[in-house]
């Protein structure tokens, strides 16, 4: 069983930053995390992923160069580091755990863990 939890959101103006946490409690070695996003209206998408074992790293295009995932494996935290915010970064920030390894991690069906999700507002 993994709980997770997250913080960091907020509102910024746009082109600002953020630095999202997700606090993990429970086994997370050899697990994809992941970080999701779900807009009013839309459906939940994948943003970034990191599997903790390896540190390989997997992106959406909408957010390649801009954020950047990240974690702290004593302390068991994954990290989304966001910059040059836009007004559609705003959403619902989830963090994610998927144990073992998967392909197209950005794929939120394939994510047995969810924490409660923060939110981020970017104003134009």
């Amino acid at each position: 069983q993994v709980h997770l939890v997250e913080s960091g959101g907020g509102s910024v103006p746009a082109g600002g930053s953020l630095r999202l946490s997700c606090v993990a409690s429970g086994d997370t070695y050899s697990t994809w995390m992941g970080w999701f996003r779900q807009a009013a209206g839309s459906e939940r998408e994948g943003v970034a992923a990191i599997f903790t074992s390896s540190g390989s790293t997997e992106y959406a295009d909408s957010v390649k160069g801009r954020f950047t995932i990240s974690q702290d494996p004593a302390l068991n935290i994954v990290y989304l580091q966001m910059t040059a915010l836009k007004s559609e970064d705003t959403a619902v920030y989830y963090c994610a755990a998927r144990p073992g390894w998967a392909n197209n991690p950005l794929t939120k069906g394939h994510y047995n863990y969810w924490g409660q999700g923060t939110q981020v507002t970017v104003s134009s």
